[in-house]
């Protein structure tokens, strides 16, 4: 009979076999077990995660459109207060303009109240004087050199405040700039989602940007930015006030001047008319005087002569008489009445001889005070044409000064302009 063969190793008992399979029943239990207990608490994390995500990535997206609102709304208040500021820009140059020719009719003024004075210092002798003219084109010059200063200072302070406006405005110009960035940035940044091309894992981005400021000190930037381009239109619209105010006043003034330096050139020349007037009158009165004194001496010269020759024939008979004969040669009543005729006869015509000299005494004094008369009509007639040519140069003024009419309400525009474009902010 043959023998039967043992495998050679180790022999497991029944109730090792037993025991073998419910061990590897159990740990496929426990196996399964711990499997659908992961199994659980990833779904469980998934779901987590996945609510997480979506909320943080609403949370993001709602502080992304609220930053995009706020930054917008900077944005057009910073907008309308660089409108405002490029208008208050515009207004102040055209008043500051307005001024400097202002200045330039002022010049004129000068021009001609100097030409004035120049044209009456040709006036001659005793018409040299002092005179409500010459006082009132004085005052005129000084007039117009203060109002030429303190117009000049208005310029210069306009165009410092146009200095700060534009300066002020730089500021606003580049933080509006600024603010257009970021929304462009941050509307990109709404755009991105995980199916978009151009996302991608980027180094350290968590970390703080260089330069990065504090959400308070952003917002206090901007409102200084606008507080103070607000400041300098308000500041603007004040001095464009006094600026159109100053030329007001200083055309006011000059016009007032104007009149009266033209009121007493006019009284005086009134009053240069009526010396003239006077003047030839008197020169007719002292004209006909000389005639009549020079047919005066005519006359007591015809006299003298006549009484010369009256004087000769009592000369004559006298003598005649001294060659009576002897006896006849008496002193009778003919003898003394040639004599009493004789002296009578000498003292007309000394008396005569006397009223001729003083009579040519008065005359030449007549011929005096006429060239004197003339001269001074003279003098007067220049000083009175040189009157006229300050009046038609004074006519240059009638059309060279016009008023300043300011083309923007100078108090009322921007008066309420930081009330009405305050920023809103919740």
């Amino acid at each position: 009979m043959a023998s039967l063969s043992v495998k050679p190793g180790q022999r497991f008992t029944l109730p090792d076999w037993h025991n073998n399979s419910i061990l590897i029943s159990a740990d496929a239990e426990q196996q399964r077990y711990n499997s659908h207990h992961i199994r659980q608490e990833g779904r469980a994390l998934r779901n987590e995660t996945g609510n997480q995500a979506k909320w943080d990535e609403h949370n993001s997206r709602t502080h992304l459109k609220d930053r995009i609102a706020c930054v917008d709304k900077w944005r057009e208040a910073l907008a309308r207060c660089i409108a405002e500021t490029d208008l208050e820009i515009d207004a102040l140059t055209k008043v500051k303009e307005a001024a400097e020719n202002a200045i330039q009719a002022k010049n004129l003024c000068l021009d001609v109240a100097i030409e004035c004075l120049t044209l009456r210092e040709s006036r001659r002798d005793i018409d040299v004087v002092r005179d409500p003219v010459e006082e009132e084109l004085l005052r005129e010059v000084k007039v117009i050199e203060k109002t030429k200063k303190e117009l000049q200072q208005r310029v210069d302070d306009a165009f410092r405040q146009l200095c700060l406006l534009k300066e002020a405005r730089q500021l606003v110009v580049s933080d509006h700039k600024h603010k257009v960035e970021a929304l462009e940035l941050d509307r990109q940044c709404m755009s991105f989602n995980p199916t978009s091309g151009n996302i991608s894992f980027k180094v350290n981005p968590t970390r703080i940007p260089y330069g990065s400021t504090a959400l308070s000190e952003w917002e206090q930037n901007s409102r200084c930015n606008k507080e103070r381009a607000e400041a300098e239109i308000k500041a603007s619209v004040d001095l464009r006030g006094a600026i159109t105010l100053s030329i007001a006043q200083t055309n006011n003034e000059l016009d007032a001047q104007r009149i009266a330096t033209e009121f007493a050139l006019r009284k005086r020349m009134r009053d240069m008319e009526a010396a003239l007037n006077e003047l030839r009158w008197q020169e007719q009165n002292t004209l006909d005087e000389i005639a009549e004194m020079e047919e005066e001496i005519r006359q007591l010269e015809e006299d003298i002569r006549k009484r010369t020759l009256d004087l000769k024939v009592a000369h004559t008979r006298l003598e005649t008489r001294t060659y009576r004969p002897h006896i006849e040669l008496c002193r009778d009543q003919a003898q003394y009445g040639l004599t009493d005729e004789v002296q009578q006869l000498e003292g007309i015509i000394r008396a005569l001889q006397q009223k001729r000299t003083q009579s040519q005494d008065a005359l030449d004094a007549l011929y005096r005070q006429l060239h004197r008369i003339r001269t001074d009509i003279g003098y007067k007639t220049n000083s009175l044409q040189l009157d006229n040519k300050c009046m038609d140069t004074r006519r240059k003024l009638v059309v060279c000064v016009e008023k300043f009419e300011p083309e923007v309400d100078a108090v009322n525009r921007a008066r309420d302009l930081p009330r009405k474009s305050q920023l809103e902010l919740a």
